[in-house]
């Protein structure tokens, strides 16, 4: 396994335990290319039901981003700008999706935010101490 398909299959696992009861997929935003290092990149997380159906309403989109020592996450929905989107570095922040004023956390943005504290402290582990999610 490289560790693109390392890193993905443990933002996917992330996302599974988090945003349940849907399984998920982790992918480039370039289809062809995932990174190997969680690195100022964007990645797709995609949801299907059990039986396998894509929700391609509900992908989210993950923008992961260094400053210094910290990592930054934007998780948004591509296919529903309307809705608010989530930045997270020390603590997270509501924004309007089409305005980017901050707002109020969202009915159903607990999940979202247990997924990027998970995702920060998987992301902030040395490549050679990744933990699982």
């Amino acid at each position: 396994m490289t560790a693109a398909e390392g890193l993905s299959r443990r933002i996917a696992a992330a996302a599974d335990l988090c945003l349940q009861p849907h399984r998920h997929a982790v992918v480039g935003s370039d289809p062809i290319h995932l990174p190997s290092k969680p690195e100022d990149c964007c990645l797709r997380i995609q949801p299907r039901r059990a039986d396998g159906e894509r929700l391609p309403q509900q992908d989210i989109e993950l923008e992961i981003y260094r400053s210094g020592d910290d990592v930054h996450l934007m998780l948004s929905w591509p296919e529903q700008p309307e809705l608010p989107m989530l930045w997270h570095g020390q603590h997270p922040v509501w924004m309007d999706g089409e305005s980017g004023m901050r707002c109020d956390r969202p009915e159903a943005g607990a999940p979202l935010e247990a997924l990027a504290r998970r995702l920060r402290a998987l992301l902030s582990t040395a490549p050679e101490h990744h933990a699982q999610p």
